[in-house]
Formats: C-alpha cells, structure tokens, sequence
C-alpha cells in the first residue's frame, strides 16, 4: 500500500532530497511540499495525507504551532525532522501529536524507516 505525505521544511534544497528518498522508496507518494506552517495547514487541509514530514524551525507559524493547530485530528500521523536537538522541544512536539522525532544530520538515515513505521502503526 502506498501512503500519501506532505512534506514540509523552509529549505528547498532538502525537500527535494527527501521528495527524492521517498519516491526511490515506492511506498509512499508526496501529495505536496510546503516551506512554512502556514503553506503546511492548507497542503494538509487541501490534500489530507496520511502523513506530515514536518520540520519545527519554520518561518511563520512554526512546526509546534502546526502541530497545535492539527492536534486532535486522526490525520496526518506526523513525523518531525528537525534541526533542535534539545529533549524538551522533542517532547513539547510529541505531546502535540507528532509520532516521531528525528533531528536532521544524526537521524536522517532513519526517515523512511520511521515514516514506514508510523504508517503502519495507525492503519
């Protein structure tokens, strides 16, 4: 089964390595990209993916106020790709809803892992 994502992050040059990872991948299809919170919302309202790749430095609303705002929804799972690597701000996210937290350079090798793990984990 292939999953829908949205990915977002504010550096061009990285969405497109992930779109990249992701479409090599074949089990997932990347319904938009997004390069602030609030180009975020509206990809998800638009598109309703099964999952968010979601960056938390983010101009405009940041990932944690994305987060907030789709807390309670049963979609996107999100997964968060990050450059913070303080515990508390992983935390803060995950009390918001987000699945999984990878900080950029250290977990990257693990994004498609975990996005195949916590699709699979809500259905």
């Amino acid at each position: 089964m292939t999953r829908t994502v949205v990915v977002v992050d504010d550096e061009p040059g990285l969405r497109r390595l992930l779109r990249l990872l992701l479409d090599r991948d074949g089990g997932f299809t990347v319904l938009a990209e997004a390069a602030d919170g609030v180009a975020a919302l509206e990809a998800v309202r638009t598109h309703d993916p099964d999952l968010l790749l979601l960056d938390l430095g983010l101009p405009g609303l940041d990932g944690l106020e994305v987060l907030e705002q789709l807390q309670g929804q049963p979609r996107p799972a999100t997964v968060v790709l990050t450059g913070f690597t303080d515990e508390t701000t992983h935390a803060r996210a995950c009390e918001l809803g987000a699945a999984a937290c990878l900080v950029k350079g250290t977990d990257f090798h693990r994004v498609v892992p975990t996005l195949h793990e916590v699709a699979t984990s809500v259905g």
